[in-house]
């Protein structure tokens, strides 16, 4: 018997709370282990009905479903009808069928079960939830969201029809809401009903129905009002509010709960134009002393229900506990069951949204980023629209088009479009001809815009498949700067519409926080449906704007619509470049980027074994003392060798040399110095970077600070200077990089350490040799008998 009373006890909370699984299994399992057919077959209705509360999803009375309250009419009848019956089944057993077969335990505890779920069933549900949408925007599918998680039941209002109450930011309005809630109401018999009438496009669940009905009992009034801080629309109002003891003083319309006879005869007289403002309609109710006390208002003065975020942002923080998320007002210590983002607070319920209930908690990471995915199959990709925007001069742009052909993506879906603002020329031509988001709009056969600035560096090739799985309007892929907390997106605006932290933003940038976001601002790389550009942002105007550059005004027109930009970290997708400092002097300009970015200047020209020199041991000893290692990429060694030949100026492999401290050189070599194009700073930031590590490692207890008077560039020609005598380097220890290779561009050459009779005569490209550079090492450089040849040499700790 007790575990029967395990399982029915939370069911008689159906229709006002959410209801573990567990029990219906128990309930279940009871069923199971009686015998008679004939009461099981009774039961099925019953059964079902339970399961339909258990399970919306698969529910015809889905509380998400706009006729919601139609369909329950019917199918609550039904059940009436079956309950009826089961009595009198009921009671021609115990009187006609209990002599013949005398009752046992499992029967008992068929027939108790028989009348619990039958009541449960029949009764009808005390709170339904009321709101107005007139359209499916985002901020209605989250307020959907949040109502089915707790097991809400909703009765929509408005659907398909034009709104005509105001946009509430520029004027008061919102009669039209009172004018739909009249006439629903008047449909409406049960005098127990507790209606809960909100608003639905900036409104997010904190609880449970329970809790809510639970602090209503606990106000004494038939209804409650939520509270705001700031009087509207009418100032002149406010001596005629009533003073509370503590808390809010004026009456927010926003969101009000209270039995339906009550709420009937509140909005009765309601007689005004759809574009009047129903604040001011219900402020004069309450400030009313007489229908105040008639209708019996009160209001929500410390939020225990309702939060109004507007003129209480400095109030309300996010409470993470046990799994899930609450939104707290700390003046008051309380804990609100709705949230609601009302006037200018739109991005404030944006931010609460990404937590609230329970979308990302500590415990659970992101709970429904994996909700209503896209699933992409190879004969049904959508086509996509890919714009690159050129908008100054970006460094590794050769890079930028080699990692867009790796995107995993079947190239006959994407059509491309360049813009390049930097040449003059506004297009390139690839495949369509257009320079702006236009093509995609204007083109049936795209399904999605892939807006991408030349500055991101796209290191993820599935990028565009996972932005389109997310089945987002407009969905970003987190970038950053390397070595910064810059990144792609804004967690906040500031009051003037720039850029301001939200409370996780660093948290999200540094991967603490993983999940999908809402927030108010994208720019550089992101993905667009096609079908909000042919409706909600069909505006020519996009991205156009007398204050705010192109990407605050296109984001800024996006969140006027009431659409919602995500952003997702989930995946590791790149990096964006830095262009502040990029000059276009030189023929190879790139080079010059270790300082601005250097993880992308390793990436381009480090070679790409240098990582693994001291894991595999890759540092080869071919003489003693002397180490043999990868460090540069063949693309590092061709633009050095390019930038030197479009300078030109070689010396004259004279003694005197006016370059150097004291304008004398012993053993001269055909060379140009790196500080005569300007790359001494970066030549000694890569020295610190790659080649001070492998020194200290090779030579233990020596440290260097790679103070280099001398950086140069040698070339070896036969019929020029095709060898070197044999010498001392100026140095403690010398760096000398092969910078092109032997039988490909030129023939002998090499470098032989006399006192070891140890030759090095096959350098290999990008590799370099180091060596001590006085006493024990005495060289020479073997001749170049075919060809030209190049090597990079540092003379290291004079």
């Amino acid at each position: 018997m007790s575990g029967l009373l395990r399982a029915l006890v939370p069911l008689t909370w159906t229709g006002c709370c959410h209801v573990e699984q567990h029990s219906l299994w128990a309930f279940i399992n009871i069923l199971q282990d009686s015998q008679p057919l004939l009461i099981k077959q009774q039961c099925s209705l019953s059964l079902s009905g339970i399961l339909w509360k258990l399970n919306p999803e698969k529910n015809p009375l889905n509380p998400l479903k706009e006729d919601r309250i139609i369909k329950e009419k019917s199918v609550t009848g039904a059940l009436k009808l079956s309950a009826v019956f089961q009595v009198y089944f009921l009671f021609f057993f115990f009187f006609f069928y209990k002599g013949k077969h005398p009752l046992n335990k499992n029967l008992m505890l068929w027939l108790i079960a028989f009348i619990f779920s039958s009541l449960i069933l029949c009764l009808p549900e005390k709170l339904l939830v009321v709101t107005i949408a007139t359209k499916d925007t985002d901020g209605f599918r989250r307020f959907l969201r949040s109502a089915k998680h707790f097991n809400y039941t909703v009765k929509i209002l408005g659907r398909g029809q034009k709104w005509n109450g105001g946009d509430y930011m520029s004027a008061p309005g919102g009669g039209q809401k009172v004018r739909l809630l009249k006439a629903a109401l008047e449909k409406m018999k049960n005098v127990d009903q507790i209606i809960l009438f909100i608003d639905s496009y900036d409104v997010v669940f904190a609880s449970s129905p329970k809790e809510l009905l639970k602090k209503f009992q606990q106000a004494k009034h038939r209804v409650v009002f939520s509270s705001e801080t700031l009087i509207w629309p009418d100032r002149h109002l406010e001596d005629k509010h009533p003073h509370v003891r503590e808390g809010n003083r004026f009456l927010g319309s926003g969101g009000f709960i209270g039995y339906l006879p009550n709420i009937k005869e509140m909005v009765a007289n309601w007689t005004g134009e759809d574009n009047e403002s129903d604040q001011l309609f219900f402020t004069k109710i309450y400030i009313d002393p007489a229908k105040r006390k008639s209708i019996n208002i009160t209001l929500d003065s410390k939020c225990r229900l309702f939060q109004n975020l507007h003129g209480a942002l400095d109030e309300v923080v996010l409470k993470f506990e046990n799994g899930r998320v609450r939104a707290r007002n700390v003046l008051y210590d309380t804990l609100p069951v709705i949230i609601h983002g009302n006037g200018p607070t739109k991005l404030q319920i944006n931010y609460l949204g990404n937590y609230i209930p329970s979308a990302w908690t500590f415990e659970t990471g992101c709970t429904v980023c994996l909700d209503d995915l896209y699933s992409l199959t190879e004969s049904e990709y959508p086509l996509v629209m890919i714009g690159i925007f050129i908008q100054q001069p970006t460094p590794f742009v050769t890079v930028f088009f080699e990692r867009l052909l790796k995107l995993q993506y079947p190239k006959n879906r994407l059509k491309l479009f360049i813009y390049n603002q930097v040449t003059g020329k506004h297009l390139i031509h690839y495949g369509k001809m257009s320079f702006d988001i236009d093509l995609c709009r204007n083109d049936k056969d795209c399904d999605y815009f892939f807006s991408l600035n030349i500055e991101v560096v796209l290191k993820n090739e599935n990028t565009l498949k996972i932005l389109i799985e997310q089945n987002l309007p407009i969905v970003a892929p987190m970038i950053t700067r390397a070595g910064r907390l810059w990144s792609n997106f804004w967690g906040a605006l500031s009051g003037d519409g720039y850029y301001a932290r939200s409370e996780d933003y660093v948290d999200i940038v540094q991967g603490q926080r993983v999940g999908v976001w809402n927030v108010p601002y994208v720019s550089s790389v992101y993905l667009v449906k096609a079908s909000l550009l042919r409706s909600e942002l069909k505006d020519y105007e996009l991205f156009n704007s007398p204050i705010l550059d192109p990407d605050m005004a296109y984001c800024h027109n996006v969140r006027n619509k009431g659409i919602f930009m995500y952003v997702t970290n989930m995946h590791t997708f790149g990096r964006i470049l830095s262009t502040e400092n990029y000059q276009t002097t030189h023929l190879h300009n790139d080079l010059w980027q270790i300082f601005e970015n250097p993880v992308d200047w390793q990436d381009r020209y480090i070679h790409a074994n240098y990582t693994h020199i001291m894991k595999d041991n890759l540092i080869e000893t071919p003489c003693p003392d002397v180490y043999w290692f990868p460090i540069f990429s063949d693309v590092a060694c061709n633009h050095i060798v390019e930038e030197m030949e479009h300078y030109g100026k070689w010396s004259g492999g004279a003694n005197v040399d006016t370059r150097i401290q004291g304008g004398y050189e012993n053993v001269p070599t055909i060379d140009i110095h790196m500080n005569q194009i300007n790359f001494e700073k970066e030549w000694q930031k890569f020295l610190l970077e790659y080649i001070a590590p492998i020194t200290e490692k090779m030579y233990p207890g020596y440290y260097t600070k790679c103070s280099t008077p001398l950086n140069f560039v040698v070339r070896y020609k036969p019929d020029e200077q095709p060898l070197l005598v044999p010498h001392h380097d100026a140095s403690t220890f010398t760096i000398n990089i092969a910078l092109n290779s032997k039988d490909i561009d030129y023939q002998g050459g090499g470098c032989r350490f006399l006192r070891y009779d140890c030759s090095i005569q096959a350098p290999r490209k990008g590799w370099a040799l180091m060596h001590p550079g006085r006493l024990t090492h005495y060289h020479e450089g073997l001749p170049t008998t075919a060809g030209v040849r190049y090597i990079a040499v540092s003379f290291v700790d004079p």
